[in-house]
């Protein structure tokens, strides 16, 4: 479960860090970039929710 929280929080910081230089210049491009990544954390964070579910799962049968 920790390496999924690693993973996580490398995701935010390229996230944060991707936000604080800006590095595309066009708006529309800089947007689709945005949404693509926050559409990626979300996912990862319903597969976190997942596996975590899946656990307590186990352990009440």
């Amino acid at each position: 479960m920790k390496k999924q929280l690693y993973i996580y929080a490398g995701l935010i910081i390229l996230f944060v860090a991707y936000n604080f230089y800006k590095p595309v210049k066009d708006d529309r491009t800089d947007a689709v970039i945005n949404i693509l990544f926050a559409s990626t954390l979300f996912l990862y964070i319903a597969y976190i929710a997942y596996l975590v579910l899946k656990k307590i799962g186990k352990k009440q049968k």
